[in-house]
């Protein structure tokens, strides 16, 4: 077993696009949002592609977070409709694991960019969300 992610290295998610998953379940009262897979869904199953690559190296009590996103969302799904998110590593910078990422349906890409992940200490890091409380 490698010991550290390998440049290239990618990871597959492949998802079927339900009501709960579209733009409009996240719309609040009088707010119309369309019945189409919705952004922050993609970039979720983007960032666990990530996510995926990064965690057979995460020593005990370690977790990786989300730490910046760029990402384009270009084309519509239907309901029914099956996504695949990918990402591919591409380099470490200071604390900073880099990720190409992009997502596909039967019809083609429908969104791409890059997403940055950092491997913090769990404890830490819920102990600085609950003192935000």
């Amino acid at each position: 077993m490698a010991t550290t992610l390998e440049t290239g290295a990618t990871h597959h998610l492949r998802g079927k696009v339900d009501e709960m998953r579209t733009a409009s379940a996240l719309a609040g009262a009088g707010e119309a949002l369309p019945l189409v897979f919705g952004t922050p869904f993609m970039i979720a199953d983007m960032e666990r592609a990530c996510a995926a690559l990064l965690a057979p190296f995460l020593e005990d009590g370690k977790v990786s977070v989300g730490a910046r996103i760029e990402v384009s969302h270009t084309a519509p799904t239907a309901v029914g409709g099956v996504v695949t998110a990918t990402a591919r590593f591409t380099e470490r910078d200071g604390a900073l694991y880099w990720f190409d990422v992009w997502a596909d349906d039967a019809a083609g890409r429908i969104g791409k960019g890059r997403i940055a992940r950092a491997i913090v200490d769990q404890a830490t890091l819920l102990a600085s969300a609950g003192s935000r409380i």
